[in-house]
């Protein structure tokens, strides 16, 4: 566990002694902060309208109208920010040279996925955290349900994890960067719209391609609700990434 953590600081440590984890920490919080202040001067106009209809009309509410917005349209960020999280991982320990060191050290395959995954998952959580800000705010100033805030933080973090696997295991087969990031964010660009391509094909190949949406998997999370199906199929897609990753390394150590 030790050489886990250890290869964890190490990658945060690359990544903040660099711009990369300021510009992806900036952007989404520039973004995000757009996204909220736009759906908090529309839930204020809806709450007014509301009001002018009486007592009796239903309040609006919190979760629903602002905060499941505010996330599910800062998402599309992660197509761009994340590529750059994991372009690096391997890439750059190919170009630098280091990845022999870092092969021929007494260390396992699994720990050193396992930290660079654990690294790029702590920047990518690092990000989540800035929306706490805005989520704090709204809790000053309304009663929001907070367990519907914490399944998507959940859903997020999960989704998150999907796609650095992705990410990682593109990183690995190739020494340049821009050729990490454009396929990786060609890959993600794919598993963003795959459930579109669903409505072109018969119902057999769409609901496969409907299960395969890693959007689509999110969806209940943002509703307060934690499905098993739905931890299954994250968490799965996270270990056949890794695994293939796992696979990507051993066979560069093998031709080292």
């Amino acid at each position: 566990m030790s050489n886990i953590l250890a290869i964890t600081q190490k990658e945060l440590k690359g990544y903040f002694a660099s711009p990369i984890a300021y510009v992806v920490i900036g952007f989404y919080a520039l973004i995000f902060g757009f996204f909220f202040y736009s759906l908090v001067l529309y839930f204020d106009r809806q709450s007014m309208q509301m009001m002018g209809l009486g007592a009796g009309s239903p309040p609006v509410n919190v979760n629903e109208n602002m905060i499941r917005p505010a996330f599910l349209n800062a998402m599309v960020v992660f197509l761009f920010v994340l590529p750059m999280i994991t372009m690096r991982t391997y890439a750059e320990e190919k170009r630098s040279g280091t990845i022999e060191l870092l092969l021929t050290s007494p260390l396992t395959d699994f720990q050193i996925i396992m930290g660079k995954f654990l690294g790029a998952m702590s920047l990518y959580a690092a990000m989540l955290a800035v929306t706490l800000i805005h989520i704090g705010l709204l809790f000053t100033a309304s009663k929001p349900e907070w367990i519907p805030i914490l399944t998507t933080y959940l859903g997020l973090i999960l989704m998150g994890g999907c796609f650095i696997a992705v990410g990682l295991l593109i990183s690995s087969l190739t020494k340049n960067q821009i050729v990490a990031v454009m396929v990786t964010f060609t890959v993600f660009l794919m598993l963003w719209v795959i459930n579109w391509i669903a409505s072109f094909v018969g119902p057999t190949a769409q609901a496969v391609l409907n299960y395969l949406s890693i959007t689509d998997h999110l969806d209940d999370f943002t509703r307060g609700i934690i499905d098993t199906k739905h931890l299954v199929y994250y968490v799965s897609f996270i270990a056949f990434g890794l695994f293939l990753t796992a696979r990507a390394v051993d066979t560069e150590r093998w031709k080292g």
